[in-house]
C-alpha cells in the first residue's frame, strides 16, 4: 500500500513539473515573438531608410526639401504658385523612383590588353557584362574610371544567362600608374535625383612605362670580391681560376703553375676570370624645385629607368630610391612598373645618399639623378656621405645644356640634353 502511495506520489510530482517547465518555455516563446513584433518596425524602418538615404542624391534632397517648403508655404499663403512647385517637385521624386527601381543583378569582367604599355601604345580594355540570375534585368549604365576620366556606356536588357561585351581603348600618352576600375553599375532617372550604384569589379592598374633607351653593359664594380660575379674577363690575378697560359716576358711569377710546368718542360702562368661586385644603388630627386620644368624632371626619370634596365638584365642587385620608396626589385618589368609610378615631391630629402644609405651600405655603385638646379657642391656633399671605393655619378639632367663629364675627387657628374646622349655618356664612363 505504502509503495503504491508512494509511486502515485512521485507520478503527481513529475506531471507538475512537466506542466510547470512546459508553462515557462511557452511563456519565453511568447515573450521572445512579443520583443520581436515590436522591434520589426524598427528593423523594417531601418532597412527602407538605409536605401532611402543612400540612393537619394544631393539634387534629389533638394527636390525633398523643395517640395515641403511650398508646400508647407502654401498652407498659410494660399499661392497657387507653391502648390505648383510642390506637385511638379514630388512628381519628379515619383518619377525618380520609379525609373530607379528592377532587376540590376548583373556580374561583370573587365579584362586589360596590356597591363605594362610604352607611351604611345594602344591599351585595349574589354568589360564582360552577365546576367547570371533567373530574371531577366533593365537596361542600366556603366561607369569605368580609367586614371582621372571616366568611361560611361549603356547596359541593355540582357536575359537570363545573356552576356554582353563592351569593347574600350585608349592611347598612352604619357608616363603613370594608372587605375582602371572599380567598374561601377548605376540605375536612376535622368533628372538625377534617385541613382542607385553598385560595384561590380575591383580595381586593377595598367603601368605606362617612361622611354628608355639601350645601354652598353656596364661591368664596373669591386675587383676580386669574394661575392663577385665572373665578368668574363680574362686577368692574370683573380679569385676565379680560369686556365693555364705560358710564361711571357713581365709575368708575375706567383702566378706559376709549377706542377703543369714541371709536366709540360715548359712554364705555365695561372689565368683567371675577373670577379666584380656590381651592387647598384640608383636614386633619383623627385623635388620639382630641382627641375627647370616638367620635361626635364621626364628625361631624368628616363635615364633612371634606363641605367635600372641595363642593371637588371645582367643580373645585378640593384637598390632603388624614389621619394619615400626603397626597394630592390627583382627584374626589369618590376623596375619600370616603380618608374611609372613616380611622381613630383616637395618633401623629398636634399641629400638622397644620406636617407637611403643604411638600405645600400654594401653596394659598390651609386647613380644619382638630379636636374640642373643642384649644384656640384650639392654633388660633393652627397658623394662624401658614400664608403670610400665606390663609384659615384651624379647624373644631371638639363634639356638646354650640352652633353659633358665633369671629374672630381670621388665622383663624377654627366649632364645630358637629351637621352640619346646617355649611352655617349655611359660608355665614356665604363
Amino acid at each position: 500500500m505504502r509503495d503504491s502511495r508512494t509511486a502515485r506520489h512521485t507520478d503527481a510530482t513529475r506531471h507538475a513539473d512537466v506542466t510547470y517547465r512546459t508553462g515557462t518555455t511557452l511563456r519565453a516563446n511568447v515573450m521572445r515573438r512579443m520583443n520581436a513584433a515590436r522591434r520589426l518596425p524598427h528593423r523594417i524602418g531601418r532597412r527602407c531608410r538605409r536605401p532611402v538615404f543612400s540612393n537619394v542624391s544631393p539634387v534629389g534632397w533638394m527636390a525633398v526639401l523643395l517640395a515641403t517648403m511650398s508646400a508647407a508655404a502654401f498652407v498659410p499663403l494660399g499661392w497657387h504658385e507653391l502648390l505648383a512647385i510642390a506637385i511638379a517637385a514630388t512628381s519628379m521624386l515619383v518619377a525618380a523612383v520609379a525609373l530607379s527601381l528592377g532587376n540590376t543583378a548583373f556580374s561583370a569582367t573587365v579584362e586589360v590588353s596590356e597591363r605594362h604599355a610604352a607611351i604611345a601604345d594602344t591599351v585595349h580594355i574589354q568589360v564582360t557584362v552577365r546576367n547570371d540570375g533567373h530574371a531577366s534585368t533593365v537596361p542600366a549604365s556603366g561607369v569605368l574610371p580609367i586614371g582621372t576620366g571616366h568611361e560611361r556606356f549603356a547596359i541593355p536588357a540582357l536575359a537570363t544567362g545573356q552576356t554582353k561585351r563592351i569593347d574600350l581603348a585608349f592611347t598612352a600618352v604619357a608616363r603613370a600608374a594608372l587605375p582602371i576600375g572599380p567598374l561601377s553599375l548605376r540605375k536612376g532617372d535622368p533628372f538625377g535625383l534617385v541613382r542607385r550604384e553598385r560595384r561590380l569589379t575591383e580595381r586593377t592598374n595598367a603601368f605606362i612605362h617612361p622611354r628608355t633607351i639601350a645601354l652598353a653593359p656596364l661591368d664596373a664594380g669591386i675587383p676580386r670580391d669574394l661575392e663577385g660575379r665572373p665578368s668574363g674577363t680574362i686577368v692574370d690575378d683573380d679569385l676565379d681560376f680560369h686556365g693555364l697560359r705560358e710564361y711571357e716576358p713581365g709575368d708575375d711569377m706567383r702566378n706559376a703553375h709549377w706542377l703543369s710546368s714541371a709536366k709540360t718542360g715548359a712554364l705555365m702562368i695561372r689565368q683567371y676570370e675577373a670577379t666584380r661586385r656590381t651592387d647598384t644603388t640608383l636614386a633619383i630627386s623627385v623635388n620639382p624645385h630641382d627641375y627647370a620644368n616638367a620635361e626635364e624632371f621626364e628625361l631624368a626619370v628616363s635615364a633612371h629607368a634606363s641605367i635600372g634596365v641595363r642593371c637588371l638584365s645582367q643580373n645585378h642587385p640593384v637598390t632603388v630610391h624614389a621619394g619615400r620608396r626603397h626597394a630592390s626589385p627583382n627584374g626589369p618589368m618590376e623596375f619600370l612598373d616603380m618608374c611609372s609610378a613616380i611622381e613630383p615631391d616637395s618633401d623629398d630629402e636634399p641629400n638622397l645618399v644620406r636617407g637611403i644609405l643604411a638600405d645600400a651600405a654594401g653596394s659598390s655603385r651609386w647613380f644619382i639623378t638630379v636636374g640642373r638646379n643642384r649644384s656640384v657642391e650639392d654633388a660633393r656633399r652627397m658623394a662624401l656621405a658614400l664608403p670610400r671605393g665606390t663609384t659615384c655619378v651624379v647624373l644631371r639632367a638639363d634639356v638646354r645644356g650640352e652633353r659633358s663629364i665633369t671629374r672630381h675627387a670621388g665622383f663624377v657628374v654627366a649632364t645630358i640634353g637629351d637621352l640619346d646622349d646617355l649611352p655617349t655618356i655611359m660608355g665614356m664612363l665604363a
